[in-house]
């Protein structure tokens, strides 16, 4: 297994990855979001406001991670106001279970260690609950959310 930061080459990849996280998540494919997909992948990229990790097996991409960094103003719990958010961890169904979603974990953790960020979060789906709470995560409901 190879271990790779993902490149603007690669957005055909990223973009097939995330319809198949969203997929086994349950959610159902209702619209085209690819032209989306890619102006977000390009975008993030681009900017640098995005890392996405990426393993593959004998040149076919396997499994994903992103953290994406965002600034918000400076708050008493947190100086910078600077965050991250882990996002797009997924891995194909056969090859679950051989610790390539924590190794991408461990190299997303890292990126945000570099990035001398402290506040770091995620939308958990059942099934990445326990990798999550293995690096220490833990459930937090610090927010609310509208949908227009």
């Amino acid at each position: 297994m190879e271990f790779r930061k993902a490149n603007l080459d690669d957005l055909h990849h990223l973009i097939e990855l995330r319809k198949q996280q969203q997929v086994a998540q349950g959610i159902e494919p209702k619209t085209d979001i690819d032209a989306d997909l890619e102006k977000f992948f390009q975008k993030k990229l681009k900017e640098g406001s995005m890392v996405q990790w990426l393993a593959e097996d004998e040149g076919e991409i396997v499994a994903c991670g992103a953290v994406i960094f965002y600034e918000f103003p400076p708050s008493y719990v947190n100086k910078s106001g600077k965050k991250a958010y882990i996002t797009n961890v997924y891995t194909k169904e056969e090859y679950r279970g051989q610790g390539i979603a924590k190794e991408l974990m461990e190299k997303l953790m890292d990126e945000v260690k570099k990035a001398g960020i402290s506040n770091i979060w995620l939308g958990a789906s059942e099934m990445g609950k326990p990798l999550y709470e293995k690096f220490g995560f833990q459930e937090v409901d610090e927010w609310m959310e509208l949908h227009l």
